[in-house]
């Protein structure tokens, strides 16, 4: 009976939160993924090179002609060069808030994903992660968007899943704020541990910043090598671990029939006072066992991979990002609204041109082309926006992390940029944007806006206008105090 209690009754309770309803115009998406570039990867090195740049600036990299006239990518994203016709790009997305807040992680990936220009009152980038009391925090984007769109139920998953490493989401901006916990996200662990010191990149292309040079040095079982990671090398997801000890289906089936009796006698007491509520209870139930069928594998679980033909596998890529990428179209489908998938290693300090060419780039290139191509070839990329940014950009100018810095191996840094707010590109991708895109212009450093820039705030709205939620939203805090949902504008020229 406490078991059912726990499966049966709590987490529907938990879930009763979504009943709140928001009315919401007619929408050209229906879902989102966000691709977050946790670190904050480089503007030079990805959407808006500089090869007329001095030395110290363009970096040692060359440029990929893109199917848009005049417009350049990398040269190590080839695949998303060819397809620049199929998304837009807006380049000056900017951080306003002071500058000791724009230009550091913790306080950028508030700001990012709360889409806000200011921290919380009272709050700086050490104390942003902490639990505080009073902190008038900002709702998360998925927060936002489980709020508004609370009417329309489809297919009994949470509204927002984030993905793949639960145990390294520490990510600031991502709680419900002033929404409350009714409007949190589901935050899911799907990847193998990763034991690597420092840890960059998506599995098997495991690395940190801090590798050695020496490919003696590498990573695995040898006696020469800087770290043994030969028991974390495989990068297959496992499904998620909801029920301390698992069920199997029998034991579900059996629990679920003997919870419809009680509620069988439940109904029967209470009808009379609480008519119209059974139906709202099957539902509630509904998702608490959708989330409860995620523990085993099947057909109607989303993130068993394994019913994925090799042909798709491929095509995505059996990396960590790819896999992501993967579980994000099967939870689109699904019906969930908001997937955050978090792409670790974009802090590039040091050894920034090593890295980015060997890891980091290839992998977004091959992950993100196959992404889009199967939702498009499956018709879900008309409904579904797709969003990818970090949380900052990268300094126009190169330089050493610290002057003299060593590695862990006591070899010389490498050189790499530092963390720059004042603008970072985002890339965005079907409903309802219009495609071929690029707005905004950097200066010839790429440091700087000239003419338009926008704001996290405006890209919350641009996400919250695709997916119909209207402009006037409010919502009341728990002090019965109103706030508007909007706190920026969408970004003109996207449609």
């Amino acid at each position: 009976m406490g078991a059912l209690g726990l499966v049966g009754l709590g987490l529907g309770d938990l879930l009763r939160g979504k009943s709140l309803a928001n009315r919401a115009r007619p929408a050209p998406a229906r879902s989102v993924v966000f691709i977050f570039q946790s670190g904050g990867p480089s503007q030079h090195e990805t959407f808006d090179p500089k090869p007329l740049a001095p030395q110290g600036i363009r970096g040692e990299y060359g440029v990929t002609a893109t199917r848009l006239p005049g417009i350049q990518f990398c040269e190590y994203l080839p695949r998303l060069a060819t397809r620049a016709d199929r998304f837009s790009v807006v380049r000056t997305l900017r951080h306003t808030a002071d500058r000791q807040f724009r230009n550091e992680h913790n306080s950028g990936m508030y700001l990012l994903l709360t889409g806000s220009t200011e921290l919380p009152v009272g709050d700086t980038n050490a104390t942003i992660t902490s639990p505080r009391p009073g902190r008038m925090e900002w709702p998360s984007i998925g927060s936002q968007i489980a709020y508004a769109l609370s009417g329309e139920h489809r297919g009994g998953w949470p509204a927002v899943v984030e993905i793949p490493r639960e145990n390294l989401m520490k990510y600031p901006g991502r709680g419900p704020g002033l929404l409350g916990p009714r409007f949190d996200r589901w935050g899911v662990d799907l990847a193998p541990r990763c034991q690597a010191p420092d840890a960059a990149g998506s599995c098997p292309n495991c690395f940190s910043h801090d590798d050695p040079n020496d490919p003696a040095r590498a990573a695995g079982p040898g006696p020469q090598a800087w770290w043994n990671n030969s028991t974390c090398r495989d990068a297959s997801f496992h499904l998620p671990a909801l029920v301390q000890g698992g069920f199997s289906p029998g034991e579900l089936q059996r629990r679920t029939e003997l919870l419809g009796q009680l509620d069988t006698f439940r109904r029967a007491v209470e009808r009379q006072a609480e008519a119209g509520l059974a139906s709202q209870w099957d539902a509630h139930r509904h998702q608490a066992l959708q989330l409860l069928i995620a523990a085993r594998p099947g057909k109607a679980n989303p993130f068993d991979l394994a019913q994925e033909p090799d042909r798709v596998r491929d095509r995505y890529g059996r990396e960590e990002w790819g896999q992501g990428f993967l579980v994000a179209r099967r939870l689109v489908e699904a019906g969930v609204r908001l997937v955050q998938i978090n792409l670790r290693g974009w802090d590039t300090h040091q050894n920034a041109f090593r890295d980015l060419k060997g890891k980091l780039l290839p992998s977004l290139d091959h992950c993100l082309s196959g992404f889009l191509d199967d939702l498009e070839e499956r018709g879900l990329l008309e409904e579904t926006l797709v969003v990818m940014c970090g949380e900052m950009g990268r300094t126009p100018r190169i330089s050493p992390i610290a002057a003299g810095g060593k590695n862990a191996s006591g070899e010389l840094f490498t050189d790499g940029r530092h963390h720059w707010g004042d603008v970072f590109p985002c890339l965005l991708a079907g409903g309802g944007i219009e495609p071929g895109r690029v707005l905004g212009q950097t200066d010839p450093h790429g440091g700087q806006p000239v003419g338009d820039a926008w704001t996290p705030s405006d890209l919350a709205a641009t996400i919250l206008n695709r997916l119909g939620v209207d402009p006037a939203t409010e919502f009341q805090d728990a002090t019965g105090r109103p706030h508007r949902l909007f706190q920026g504008t969408p970004i003109p020229g996207l449609w």
